[in-house]
């Protein structure tokens, strides 16, 4: 729901709260299902959820290769939009080959057997469509909003670039630049980046897959082969790897014929288990401090180890997490801010992954300040959370925010297809979006109290001071660790 991203906090939960009905249909390779109201191939059964709040009609299907199609028509917006996830993001990289998922964002809009280079934002836009693609530690995406009469082209394309991508060393060439340009743009010139990448090296230690970036070590991007860059697209960009998801203006039954005629003749294949063990519970106080010369104030983070996304923890957690930095009338923006103008600026935020989460902390202080004073009150503040609870008022304007992402954040049928997509792949059903905000609104202080007497310990803490100016004698190289947060693609600046 409220996780972090880049500098700040956004929502990302996406339902309606009220009483609704869940209208879902599924049907299996080889095994189409129906009912009287159902399209061929379809069947529909309506579940009831008791908090959920917008009527979600969803339809599911699985082709003979394993690609998963979940489908939401909702023909109030004359429009559709495509989601496509691969389940491939940075914690999937090994030692030595970092920096490959981000690539592919890349590679993914460099052409195609069918499609030339540039083709396919040309094709798009020329319809009156748009398209982009993202990357973050848990998963790759690529999506298109499409005139409703435009589907069979976006499914088209896409098909087209999973089975014949051109990865050629041209390609590959003019790529590692342009990733490595963004790498210089968004991370080495701009302060306080390189704190975003060393928090997670910190805190995760030598947890691999979170404790390097999704942009990647230039340095494994420079030295890799086109050998292993065509590897990596062979071990992911399969079929039985992905999730194509469909919001919007359009008939399922034509888009499971469109999706089997596009994708179903691309062949399944092996892709690798993510099976790494989680981390060992961290067990003392980890601090840092790292200079900036391009930084004017200090700034700090500090981190919690916490379960990952939807575990039951996780949800008081999500909540705490807006109670304490969400807006103005939140504690520590009442605390550090308003009143005592000790820091500038403070988010609060669950990072959000499929694995091993943290429960993050950024500030960056107001001048005359230390990170030292602020951290103080955060502590103070986490320790009256767990000795006293939350007051109900404080609960009940956090719920307030959470209704009203929920409510939101499944307007348009991007936010919808990308959102069920998530689910689909991270959860294994798309359905359970419908029931989430259940899970949030039945938090009680209670709840709240016990995480914050839980995980806000000082051996679990991380913490990372951001001083300005150079490093006295160069005592540190420019990082190359970890970001949790996506890295996003744009192609107007893309070569």
């Amino acid at each position: 729901m409220f996780k972090r991203t880049h500098l700040g906090t956004v929502l990302v939960g996406l339902m309606g709260i009220g009483t609704t009905s869940l209208v879902a249909a599924e049907s299996s390779p080889g095994q189409p299902t129906g009912g009287a109201s159902a399209a061929p191939g379809v069947t529909q059964a309506t579940e009831s959820g008791s908090e959920a709040g917008i009527q979600l009609e969803l339809a599911k299907h699985t082709l003979d290769n394993g690609l998963r199609l979940v489908m939401n028509p909702d023909h109030s917006v004359p429009t559709v939009a495509i989601a496509v996830y691969y389940d491939v993001g940075s914690r999937n990289e090994v030692p030595g080959r970092t920096g490959f998922a981000h690539l592919f964002e890349h590679m993914m809009f460099q052409g195609s057997a069918n499609v030339d280079k540039g083709e396919h934002f040309q094709l798009i836009m020329n319809r009156g469509g748009s398209a982009n693609g993202t990357t973050s530690t848990d998963r790759t995406n690529y999506y298109e909003t499409m005139p409703a009469n435009e589907l069979a082209l976006a499914l088209w394309l896409e098909a087209d670039r999973m089975k014949s991508l051109n990865v050629t060393q041209a390609n590959f060439e003019n790529q590692r630049q342009t990733v490595m340009e963004e790498r210089r743009q968004s991370y080495d010139n701009r302060p306080y980046m390189q704190s975003m990448l060393r928090i997670n090296e910190l805190a995760y230690g030598g947890y691999f897959p979170y404790a390097h970036s999704t942009i990647g070590k230039m340095k494994d991007l420079q030295e890799a082969p086109l050998s292993a860059v065509k590897d990596f697209f062979d071990a992911y960009y399969a079929p039985n790897n992905a999730v194509v998801s469909i919001a919007g203006d359009f008939d399922p039954k034509q888009a499971i014929d469109l999706a089997t005629q596009y994708f179903g003749s691309i062949p399944a294949r092996t892709t690798p288990a993510f099976d790494v063990p989680p981390p060992p519970p961290q067990e003392a106080l980890r601090e840092e401090t790292m200079h900036d010369p391009l930084a004017e104030l200090p700034a700090f983070h500090v981190a919690y180890h916490i379960p990952p996304d939807r575990s039951p923890d996780h949800y008081p957690l999500e909540l705490l997490g807006i109670i304490l930095g969400d807006g103005e009338s939140s504690r520590l923006y009442q605390d550090l801010v308003k009143q005592s103008s000790i820091v500038q600026q403070i988010s609060v935020a669950t990072d959000g992954r499929r694995g091993p989460d943290l429960f993050s902390f950024w500030a960056v202080c107001a001048s005359g300040h230390g990170p030292g004073e602020a951290q103080a009150i955060i502590l103070r503040e986490l320790q009256k959370v767990a000795t006293q609870g939350v007051t109900d008022k404080e609960l009940q304007k956090a719920k307030n925010r959470v209704r009203s992402a929920f409510v939101f954040g499944l307007e348009s049928n991007l936010a919808r297809a990308q959102r069920l997509a998530e689910y689909e792949m991270y959860h294994g059903d798309a359905a359970i979006l419908t029931t989430e905000a259940n899970r949030y609104l039945d938090v009680t202080s209670d709840d709240i109290k016990r995480v914050a007497s839980t995980y806000f310990d000082e051996s679990n803490r991380t913490v990372l001071n951001v001083l300005p100016g150079q490093a006295p004698n160069a005592e540190r190289a420019p990082s190359t660790g970890s970001g949790a947060d996506a890295a996003g693609f744009h192609p107007l600046s893309a070569e």
